[in-house]
């Protein structure tokens, strides 16, 4: 660990030291893994990890996310929302993930009263700063403390000091909520939900590492890295096959592969200022 990194290593520490007993939003990813690490690390036993179910969401990710946290021994409380009772996040406009995050928040910030716990913990980073996430607000008025942001840990960082403490999932591929599949402006619903996920789990089971799979309409979109492109055309037609069984009539290939926020890309830039983040560290 150089010395840059080490320093913030015990930032992170004293934050957390100083708080005394925290609630940690666990998603199984390598952010909210080192986060209830290094809480475990310096507060024991007065760590909660909270892990969310939502139709939003792949079954597999809760379920391991649920076996991590067992698996590193901390108290855990499994919970469920129901995003698609919310007509602002199935409207799936860009102020939508505002309304999501707002959601998971209020729910964590009302097991965290229950439950005796000052404060509510996020795995957010630095480099969510970079990208257009209006979930920030909801973060920010909700009072939840993103301690790596405050530690100011990027997600090389993240994953080095991940490794360095035994943490399983340090070299885990992201994931997000299978609503960023779907064009804004587009109604979310179970069916448009199921059929990506059922596709993106059939491509990673044919040996993809990382993929996406947008929806389109009757166009699947897929994006997998560039190096795993040709591993795609050779399987080129069992894929097509399996997604059109799944309800798509065409599937392509996006050129440019695998990115995160391409939904964004098309949003104009006056969009995003509506929904500007407010950032509090």
């Amino acid at each position: 660990m150089n010395d840059l990194l080490a320093k913030k290593n015990r930032r992170l520490g004293d934050i957390l030291k100083n708080m005394g007993r925290v609630l940690v939003a666990f998603s199984g990813g390598v952010d909210s893994a080192l986060l209830l690490r290094r809480a475990q690390q310096e507060l024991g036993d007065q760590v909660l990890a909270v892990v969310v179910y939502s139709e939003l969401f792949r079954k597999e990710e809760f379920e391991g996310a649920v076996k991590l946290a067992d698996k590193m021994g901390v108290q855990l409380l499994q919970t469920e929302i129901k995003e698609l009772n919310n007509p602002y996040i199935v409207a799936n406009n860009p102020d939508s993930w505002y309304h999501s995050k707002k959601m998971l928040y209020s729910h964590l910030k009302e097991l965290a009263k229950d439950h005796n716990y000052p404060y509510v913990l996020d795995g957010m980073i630095m480099d969510d700063i970079e990208d257009f996430r209006p979930g920030l607000k909801a973060r920010t008025e909700e009072g939840v403390r993103s301690v790596l942001q405050e530690a100011d840990l990027h997600k090389h960082e993240v994953r080095e000091l991940a490794q360095l403490f035994s943490v399983p999932v340090w070299n885990k591929p992201a994931s997000c909520s299978l609503a960023s599949r779907i064009p804004y402006g587009i109604k979310l619903d179970h069916k448009k939900i199921d059929q990506v996920n059922k596709a993106e789990l059939f491509l990673m089971k044919i040996g993809l590492s990382t993929v996406r799979v947008r929806h389109h309409g009757e166009v699947a979109r897929i994006e997998v890295k560039p190096e795993e492109m040709t591993l795609l055309l050779k399987q080129n037609e069992m894929i097509y096959q399996e997604l059109v069984l799944l309800g798509f009539s065409y599937v392509s290939i996006d050129l440019l592969g695998y990115r995160t926020g391409s939904m964004n890309e098309v949003l104009p830039d006056d969009s995003k200022e509506a929904y500007s983040n407010v950032v509090s560290l």
